[in-house]
């Protein structure tokens, strides 16, 4: 399959043009627009700047060519970016998009004037033009994105930033769109917190691929302890983390006949991120637990949420898809002393070892283990996070009003100490009491996907823009919105 996650962006470039405005910036555009891209890794599809006159899009025959072509290329088009170095025809450039189809992302950049080049041979006038195409983007109905300022340099750190982030949103928007989620078994039967929508998520288009729990033990079971796939699974466990030194090989390869199991399913359904009964059938009827399992995948960008939480590994996914890093699933679990802004949040031994930050100790189930059994319980990646910026995510769906909803925010991971086994992440959050108060009151999940680094501004754009779900994003105000007011 081609996963979105890890592989290069491809985008769409339009140099949108007024016939009798200056040409020249419209072969400068291009140019910058071509080196900005290609030093961030993005592969561009546009026609030769032969194809239309200055290489621009300023009539309906240029727009024709243009939606044409990239109809032609519209499998691996992963988000526009319209640059007008003048004014632009407003028609020729809405008419492309509308032609396309393509239902990507859009970013629209204009260039800045100056103030000692605006004479007739020279202005741009792209600052009223975007607002032009704007409008007739909205005429349209299609979503579109802006940079950071209403008009900017190409060749600028503020709009190389801006790019990056679009890159990010399209392959937020374009890995949802098409996603397949894997929930192998059955919501774990305590959690009623677990229970989701199968149906809002297709319509916002992820598939759910379901499997019991016993069909893939049967298979694990079935791998002799000599088979090339268990004795690479046996080495690759070794190497991800310390081994606790009482464990026996018997439960390491079991463990590695679990995962490998895992990895083969997944495989095979094509899934992007999966949810996984982690308690406590496998124990009880295999003999070992699933985090390492969870822990290795989700450090290979394909993330996977424990006790069948399928919203959790949608918000995990989402995540990497924003932040091209590992994520993790944590309860929400402790307060830290009376601190008003702090948080614990834990899990038994499923995050990624480049999460937490440093080689983790792989073990046995602390709590689960003291009344399963230890020997049942392998498979525990532990340890403490270590201190740097972090942001968390919940999607959920919410049955009751018909919709996927979601929260996002950022904060950070102390080095503070706490005397817990398993996967430790201390948090600080700012107005964290005001946080928990609406997680209570909208009815979301004590799970919650953290990543590392600051990336909720990629998240928020994709909901607003393009998903078009409700959330709430606890750092950043709503957009300006018209106020209605009351008719007597």
């Amino acid at each position: 399959m081609s996963r979105i996650v890890g592989r290069r962006i491809t985008l769409g470039v339009v140099i949108g043009s007024r016939a009798f405005f200056s040409p020249a910036p419209c072969r400068a555009a291009r140019d910058e627009i071509t080196a900005e891209l290609g030093a961030l890794g993005v592969d561009i599809v546009t026609l030769p700047f032969e194809a239309t006159a200055n290489g621009a899009v300023q009539s309906i025959e240029d727009a024709r060519l243009y939606a044409e072509h990239f109809r032609k290329h519209a499998d691996s088009i992963d988000g526009l970016v319209i640059c007008l170095p003048n004014f632009g025809d407003e028609i020729a450039v809405s008419e492309l998009v509308n032609r396309a189809r393509l239902d990507v992302p859009i970013l629209v950049q204009a260039a800045n004037d100056e103030n000692d080049q605006v004479d007739v041979h020279s202005r741009r006038d792209a600052w009223c033009g975007k607002i032009s195409v704007t409008n007739n983007f909205y005429q349209y109905g299609v979503p579109f994105s802006e940079p950071s300022r209403h008009t900017s340099d190409i060749s600028s750190d503020e709009f190389r930033a801006d790019l990056r982030k679009f890159v990010g949103v399209c392959r937020v928007v374009g890995g949802v769109r098409g996603a397949r989620l894997g929930a192998i078994g059955a919501r774990t039967g305590a959690f009623q917190t677990m229970r989701y929508s199968e149906k809002l998520l297709q319509r916002a288009g992820v598939t759910v691929v379901t499997v019991d729990l016993s069909e893939l033990m049967g298979r694990a079971g079935r791998l002799s302890d000599d088979e090339p796939v268990v004795r690479e699974k046996v080495e690759a466990i070794r190497t991800y983390g310390r081994i606790a030194p009482h464990i026996s090989n018997d439960q390491l390869v079991r463990q590695a006949k679990w995962t490998a199991t895992v990895n083969a399913w997944i495989e095979e359904n094509e899934c992007d991120a999966s949810a996984i009964q982690c308690w406590s059938a496998l124990q009880d009827n295999f003999g070992c637990a699933t985090c390492v399992t969870m822990s290795m995948m989700g450090e290979a960008l394909m993330p996977s949420a424990c006790e069948v939480d399928i919203m959790g590994g949608l918000s995990m996914y989402m995540l990497a898809l924003a932040s091209e890093a590992p994520p993790a699933i944590l309860d929400w679990n402790n307060n830290y002393n009376r601190e008003e802004e702090m948080v614990v949040a834990t899990h038994c031994g499923n995050f990624p070892k480049s999460f937490i930050g440093d080689t983790p100790e792989i073990g046995e189930l602390d709590v689960l283990g003291e009344s399963l059994g230890r020997s049942n319980c392998f498979g525990a990646v532990k340890g403490k996070v270590k201190a740097g910026d972090m942001t968390y995510f919940r999607v959920s769906s919410d049955d009751t009003n018909g919709t996927l909803k979601a929260y996002l925010g950022e904060g950070e991971f102390t080095d503070d100490p706490y005397g817990m086994d398993g996967g430790i992440a201390v948090c600080r959050i700012p107005r964290l009491r005001r946080l928990m108060g609406f997680v209570t009151q909208q009815g979301f999940e004590h799970h919650v996907a953290m990543v590392r680094g600051h990336h909720a501004a990629i998240l928020n754009e994709a909901m607003t823009r393009y998903l078009g779900w409700p959330f709430y994003d606890h750092d950043t105000p709503p957009e300006p919105q018209l106020f209605h007011p009351r008719r007597f």
